[in-house]
């Protein structure tokens, strides 16, 4: 009788599942980061007090240190190198920003703190006629006025051909001629404000004998503000797409009229945009106007005649009495020019967005 093998085959063992469970990659707790900050500003305090430092500056440079060397070290060994790497670029992007606004946030915090009290509608509306240094009471009408007659005259000195200029260096110039003015404009970029306050002062008043007033301090200021408004414009215009430009002359549209209502208006947000940056460099110079407009503590509303004064000016005369009462006044007059210079730049930027085009979906 035959016998017939069995042969029992048994079955491999499964392979281990090394799929993983699921397909979110390992992530930090939303906690950790509130952990770290609280953890790495206990380290700063502890470091200061312990080490003696004084400054609460260094403790904050201890913290930042600390934290920044702690969220590398816990990303990269939860979440990996390259998340780690991205955090600590995201992280020195943002501490670059908060030490970049730290000075301004100080000097606006100073400023409004010492010169707050001292901003009130007597301030507004009174001059210094008759007022000492040493006395308290005085305003900076006078001053409030030279600076927004001398601003006003100087853009409109300044913008049309700083315009003018930018569009031709941007449409039409070639060859020797572009060159040339850019050259020029890029050296008066770095004319220091004195010089142009001398150049002013050697012309108007010296040569002319035309006498100081608000006018010679605008022609200054004006100068100072032309290759502001020359630069930033062409790169403006620089930016608008040329195939704007080649639609609009396809359709038979001279170029006069595609600059005019085509290129200007797609540029006008970044145009009031470098406006407003040369008004606020203009409107708090002093050198020209103390070589020009001389001062003056009485009201004179001809800004062609006659010594004026204007805020930057006041701020220097008043820091330069060192009394109490002066100092309060100064620090007020500062306040109210960085309050004048904000408006602007406000009302500009619902201008540029007034005029941009309308983009449809």
């Amino acid at each position: 009788m035959s016998q017939t093998s069995h042969t029992t085959v048994k079955s491999a063992p499964a392979a281990a599942d090394v799929r993983p469970k699921t397909l979110r990659p390992p992530r930090l707790p939303r906690w950790s980061l509130a952990a770290l900050l609280l953890g790495s500003a206990a380290v700063g305090v502890a470091a200061g007090l312990l080490g003696g430092l004084e400054s609460r500056a260094q403790w904050g440079l201890i913290a930042a240190l600390v934290f920044v060397v702690a969220r590398f070290a816990l990303t990269s060994a939860v979440e990996g190198r390259r998340q780690a790497v991205d955090r600590l670029a995201a992280t020195l992007v943002w501490a670059s920003f908060v030490l970049a606004m730290l000075p301004l946030a100080s000097l606006l915090w100073e400023t409004v703190s010492r010169g707050g009290p001292g901003v009130d509608w007597y301030f507004l509306t009174h001059s210094m006629n008759g007022v000492l240094s040493w006395q308290d009471g005085g305003g900076i009408y006078h001053a409030l006025l030279g600076t927004v007659q001398q601003v006003a005259l100087a853009s409109v000195l300044a913008i049309p051909v700083g315009l003018l200029t930018a569009v031709y260096l941007v449409e039409y110039g070639r060859g020797r001629l572009a060159k040339a003015i850019t050259f020029f404009v890029d050296v008066m970029t770095g004319i220091p404000s004195i010089v142009a306050g001398l150049f002013v002062l050697s012309l108007w008043i010296m040569m002319l004998d035309l006498g100081y007033s608000g006018f010679a301090g605008a022609l200054a200021l004006s100068i100072l503000m032309m290759p502001i408004v020359v630069r930033s414009t062409e790169e403006m215009l620089k930016l608008v797409p040329g195939e704007l430009r080649e639609a609009s002359l396809a359709l038979g549209i001279p170029k006069w009229r595609t600059i005019l209502k085509v290129v200007l208006p797609t540029a006008i947000g970044g145009i009031t945009t470098g406006v407003m940056l040369a008004l606020a460099r203009i409107a708090g110079e002093t050198a020209p106007i103390i070589l020009l407009v001389f001062g003056n503590n009485m009201i004179n509303a001809n800004v062609f005649e006659g010594a004026q004064s204007s805020l930057p000016l006041y701020v220097y005369e008043q820091w330069a009495y060192g009394t109490e009462a002066a100092y309060d006044r100064a620090w007020a007059a500062a306040l109210v020019l960085i309050a004048l210079v904000m408006i602007l730049n406000l009302v500009a930027r619902g201008i540029a967005r007034w005029k941009a085009p309308k983009t449809g979906r």
